[in-house]
């Protein structure tokens, strides 16, 4: 079921099984994902790496992740445009922006439970009862079930991984400095950078990570580079050395050297492994 309004505005709730799963792999411009799995046993790949899915697991995916479809039983799949509610215009309102979407290079995965998962089944059987609605209040509706959904994945993933437990500094310092890499990462490599964009200074960004990730800054600033690497060799013909220069290396050699120190192989044996 689809909503398309009179400036563009794109909104999709489908139930996929093996029978229309190649709707998964569609992609389309500033659309952004949300996969809610109905069922066990659900294998898919996202951005070459494979997963498996179960029963009330949801993932959320950007217009950049590329996913592949190797065994689904049943998904539930959500899409919205940037025009239908761009959730970084909106960032106040649901606060999803560094943490579901725009924000990791490590999937973010959220697992529902009981009343978790109520609210979950009532948003989105409402949103789907609306899209059959035919009036002037359709699309504010559509949005009002579409931030539902999206403040509820936010609280749980938070939750589960004790982001609850830190201040609202700290959780929007991280979450600033997490959309600021998605935005930069092909120049800036190195956290000073960063923190200059946020006025902070080098050290509050490492002690703020230090309480709340295992991870430091500029660990994850160089997951994304690596995460945007393996894209480029598995989905594109481009050059090694044209992948260095588009991440912001200055020659070929110290891009296989970053690329060798983070995956373990050298970027011609992964593309070559791969193919």
């Amino acid at each position: 079921m689809k909503f398309i309004g009179t400036h563009h505005e794109y909104f999709e709730i489908q139930s996929i099984d093996r029978t229309n799963c190649q709707h998964l792999e569609e992609k389309q411009k500033e659309v952004l994902r949300l996969l809610w799995f109905t069922s066990d046993g659900n294998k898919v790949k996202v951005d070459g790496q494979s997963y498996t899915f179960n029963t009330n697991e949801v993932i959320c995916l950007t217009q950049f992740h590329s996913l592949e479809y190797e065994h689904i039983h049943t998904v539930n799949l959500l899409r919205f445009n940037r025009q239908f509610y761009c959730i970084l215009d909106h960032d106040s309102e649901v606060s999803c922006k560094g943490i579901l979407y725009y924000g990791a290079a490590k999937l973010p995965i959220i697992v529902f439970e009981n009343t978790q998962l109520e609210v979950l089944q009532t948003a989105w059987r409402m949103a789907a009862l609306e899209i059959e609605m035919n009036d002037a209040l359709q699309l504010e509706m559509l949005q009002v079930m579409l931030k539902r959904i999206l403040i509820l994945c936010t609280r749980i993933y938070k939750k589960q991984h004790k982001l609850d437990d830190v201040t609202s500094f700290q959780n929007d310092l991280v979450r600033e400095f997490n959309f600021l890499v998605e935005v930069h990462f092909k120049k800036k490599h190195h956290v000073a950078q960063y923190a200059a964009l946020l006025f902070k200074s080098p050290k509050t960004i490492s002690n703020t990570f230090k309480k709340i990730s295992g991870k430091t800054p500029l660990q994850f600033i160089q997951e994304r580079i690596l995460l945007e690497a393996k894209r480029y060799l598995l989905y594109t013909e481009k050059d090694i050395s044209e992948i260095g220069y588009e991440l912001g290396f200055p020659d070929i050699q110290s891009f296989s050297r970053f690329f060798k120190k983070n995956q373990g192989v050298s970027p011609s044996t992964f593309r070559n492994n791969t193919e």
